[in-house]
């Protein structure tokens, strides 16, 4: 019997983990519409098949998991959609650089993200912005440990190549410092 989700436990998980699903949206689109749209339906996805959440897990990724896919989704319906030659509505494509990075580092290191392709991206908006660590990460993608690691590895590799002074801070969770490179 399936166990539905009572109205309690819904508000609690959706203000607890909305803004996370919608920050990770964000960065892997660009795209305010895309990333309202995708936390609309991982948030609906949670509620449906809450009863399939191992409650002896912890959540957090397992909501992450459900927006990765509906980003992937989401982003291969816009690609199809620009080939066949219908364009999405224009502010899909609005970069939001201004409204969540404030310094001009960290712009620059947003954009610099932002052009690794999609796999390296969202290892390091995982691991760096969201604060997880590489074995629930590798359960989110559902790809080896050692695949996991390799990406970061790559992906910070790309990132340090493209600044000229080989310096910089990622962001961790709430702003604070996570690493220098």
């Amino acid at each position: 019997m399936k166990k539905e989700i009572s109205k309690e436990v819904a508000e609690k998980l959706f203000h607890e983990q909305s803004a996370y699903v919608y920050r990770i949206a964000l960065f892997l689109t660009k795209s305010k519409v895309l990333a309202d749209d995708i936390t609309q339906e991982t948030m609906i996805q949670v509620f449906r098949k809450y009863h399939l959440y191992d409650a002896t897990k912890p959540i957090a990724p397992w909501i992450y998991k459900i927006t990765l896919n509906i980003t992937r989704n989401m982003l291969r319906k816009q690609r199809w959609l620009k080939f066949i030659g219908i364009r999405p509505d224009p502010g899909t494509t609005d970069i939001t650089e201004q409204t969540i990075l404030k310094s001009e580092e960290e712009r620059e290191l947003f954009r610099l993200i932002n052009n690794l392709n999609f796999k390296s991206r969202e290892i390091i908006i995982l691991h760096f912005y969201n604060g997880m660590n590489l074995n629930h990460m590798a359960d989110i993608l559902g790809v080896p440990l050692g695949t996991c690691k390799s990406r970061l590895n790559n992906a910070l590799k790309t990132l340090r190549r493209q600044l000229p002074e080989n310096d910089f801070l990622l962001l961790g969770k709430g702003g604070n410092i996570y690493e220098t490179l």
